[in-house]
């Protein structure tokens, strides 16, 4: 292959040679036509060189194909040799072995032979001895037959008892089969009931129990991208209740900073969004659960479509009316032994509103004092409306009682954010106790938070 690329190569040289050789010829005309003719000249011997190299080039590069070629087919016939004499030598080995599988076998037929003769003639001296010894072979004979009926008459009662045994066991699993057919009808039944009594529950619009398998709870997990290092808060609620601008409050951030969670008077969470702890030393998790009781996710199905069973907390959020989908929740944490806290938020505003109802006008103020004691009988009359409604819902829904955080979303995030509000309800004890939940639960040391006991001072309220 080495000398047909060197062959080639001296080919293009030498044309290139012979081809510039042309173009030095001396030429008599006058010097300045004879210098554009010469270079003209030239420039065509070059070309032609060049092209003369590029077949050449071309040429040694098809020689180098077929030589690859045809070493590629001797390479293949070698291969072919190969298996040929592999297959001779295994057709040879095969020969062997049926050479020495006849030679055992002519061992082994005169082995019998041997054998057969030495019988026969073993044979021989036992009849010429049973011959001689006639009468005593007729008495063990005798024995032997009386022996042998014996013994036919004891296999027969074996056989009796076996039979009486066989018989008794396929009475005793025929009378099994029946139970267990008796058993499957009975469960068949209760299937069946089941069944009806699931779909008149449906019918009847009464909430269905069911529990994650393994495999969705693990599916779960992953969907809501669960970190056991983390501790994970879910906020539901009815759609419309604040929870887009609850989980900006937790955070620190307000509804126009980078990063927080889209707010609007409409449904805006259509899919559930995990928001991490702007601080990337908190160990928390804060997830915008879509609105229930929308077209998009049905009131009786909405704790297990969210996968709320795998959240560390749950924050049940709720704006004017407590409802059923929010008594759901909470029983199914329940089922799960996970905590919950009751929020209602727009506290703020829902103040304004009693204290507009009880005749206080924002563009006629009558005076500073008067706002004061107006905004606390609406404030008391709110908090305490507020508390009993919840426990009446709790009673109907036959839950346990347990304490409503009233809150307002503005005082939250000053307090986050370490300022001083000047109107506090429950804000302080409700980012309290949720902090304190996460590090009971996680035995996370309170310093990772940035804090040391409570994490608000309660002597703000």
């Amino acid at each position: 292959m080495e000398a047909v690329l060197s062959i080639g190569l001296v080919v293009a040289a030498t044309l290139v040679n012979v081809y510039l050789a042309r173009g030095r010829r001396p030429m008599i005309p006058n010097p300045s036509l004879a210098d554009i003719q010469a270079r003209h000249h030239a420039e065509e011997c070059q070309r032609q060189a060049e092209q003369a190299a590029r077949e050449a080039t071309a040429l040694a590069d098809r020689i180098r194909r077929e030589a690859e070629a045809e070493r590629e087919r001797a390479r293949a016939r070698q291969v072919e040799a190969d298996r040929a004499t592999a297959r001779a030598a295994a057709e040879i080995r095969l020969m062997m072995i049926r050479m020495e599988a006849v030679e055992r076998a002519a061992r082994l037929a005169q082995e019998i032979a041997e054998g057969a003769a030495k019988a026969a003639k073993e044979e021989v001296d036992r009849l010429l001895q049973e011959a001689r010894e006639g009468k005593e072979r007729a008495r063990r004979m005798r024995e032997n037959t009386e022996r042998a009926a014996s013994s036919a008459r004891e296999d027969a009662e074996k056989v009796q008892r076996a039979a009486a045994a066989e018989r008794i066991k396929a009475e005793a699993g025929k009378a099994l089969a029946e139970e267990a057919a008796r058993t499957a009808m009975e469960e068949r039944q209760k299937a069946l009931e089941a069944k009806e009594e699931a779909e008149r529950c449906l019918k009847e619009g009464i909430q269905p129990i069911v529990t994650p398998t393994p495999e969705e709870l693990a599916t779960a997990k992953e969907r809501v991208q669960y970190k056991e290092d983390y501790f994970h808060f879910a906020i539901t609620g009815v759609s419309g209740s604040g929870k887009s601008s609850l989980v900006n409050a937790f955070r620190g951030l307000r509804s126009k900073d980078t990063g927080a969670a889209a707010v609007g008077i409409t449904e805006t969470t259509l899919q559930m969004a995990r928001y991490p702890e702007t601080n990337p030393a908190t160990p928390f998790v804060w997830y915008d659960v879509p609105g229930a009781g929308t077209l998009q996710c049905r009131d009786w199905q909405y704790f297990n479509n969210q996968g709320l069973y795998v959240f560390d907390c749950i924050i049940v959020l709720f704006d004017n009316r407590f409802t059923m989908t929010d008594t759901a929740i909470l029983a199914n944490a329940r089922r799960f032994n996970i905590p919950t806290y009751i929020v209602r938020s727009k506290a703020d505003q829902h103040i304004r509103n009693l204290m507009t109802e009880m005749g206080y006008d924002s563009e006629i103020d009558e005076g500073f004092k008067c706002r004061d004691e107006l905004y606390k009988t609406a404030r008391s009359e709110f908090i305490e409306q507020t508390r009993n409604t919840v426990k009446m819902n709790l009673m109907d829904a036959d839950l346990p009682d347990q304490r409503v955080y009233i809150v307002s979303n503005t005082t939250l995030l000053e307090l986050v954010k370490r300022k001083m509000p000047k109107k506090i309800i429950d804000e302080v004890e409700l980012l309290n106790d949720l902090y304190n939940q996460a590090h009971a639960r996680r035995s996370v040391p309170s310093g990772e938070t940035g804090c040391t006991g409570n994490l608000v001072d309660t002597s703000m309220a």
